[in-house]
């Protein structure tokens, strides 16, 4: 609303101790943390041409298509600062970022920076000479589900049973946090928490009718006893 009624170009939050930072934009829309990614590896690819960059496994398939349609080459990391840095030091990658809004940096030693995260998005304005809205919303290219918790006993075996049930027809599976599993159409994440008890399922499809159906059935297959 404050964004909106001051005619700023966009509006930006960082948390209390200052690793993450969060962008709305001049409508007042929230950014999502996957495509903000997408934005700065573009912006950082211009600098460094042909760089890595990593992407949370929970992230949109947009992220690798705009990396890679910018030069770069994109792969996949499991969430978590830790897992991150040490990824981005063995690849020697450029640039880093999480569904959760904490973005790394090569000239930072692999560490978090809301600050330069904001410069990057002031630079990119200024370049493109189109409002923020126009920038991002083209690059939200599928339907998302966000990210939803269930509480299961025993997050392991519930993750275990899900692949067994998904495994046959899967045109891509990745065991490298929970386990991701792609199909032509569309694709889901589950992992335990690390912080809670919890089970995140995050899931992505071509259309917003094949999201809604597979968030059906996945929150029926999770929450069934087995």
């Amino acid at each position: 609303t404050d964004v909106k009624k001051s005619g700023a170009a966009f509006g930006v939050a960082f948390d209390g101790d200052g690793d993450r930072v969060g962008f709305v934009d001049e409508q007042g829309a929230p950014i999502p943390g996957d495509i903000l990614t997408a934005l700065f590896a573009r912006e950082i690819l211009k600098d460094k041409p042909g760089g890595l960059v990593l992407y949370d496994l929970r992230s949109s398939w947009s992220v690798r298509e705009i990396v890679e349609e910018a030069g770069g080459t994109a792969k996949m990391c499991k969430v978590g600062h830790a897992n991150i840095k040490r990824q981005m030091r063995e690849g020697n990658a450029v640039f880093a970022g999480e569904l959760s809004m904490h973005f790394y940096f090569q000239e930072l030693k692999g560490c978090e920076s809301g600050d330069l995260a904001m410069l990057l998005l002031i630079r990119m304005l200024q370049r493109e000479k189109k409002k923020l809205s126009e920038i991002w919303k083209p690059l939200l290219r599928y339907a998302q589900s966000g990210e939803i918790n269930f509480k299961v006993a025993d997050p392991k075996a519930k993750i275990e049973e899900i692949t067994n049930e998904y495994a046959a027809s899967a045109k891509e599976i990745s065991k490298l946090d929970g386990v991701r599993i792609e199909f032509e159409d569309w694709w889901f994440n589950v992992r335990a928490s690390n912080t809670e008890p919890l089970l995140r399922l995050n899931l992505e499809a071509k259309s917003i009718e094949k999201m809604k159906e597979k968030i059906q059935e996945l929150t029926h297959v999770i929450s069934s006893e087995a």
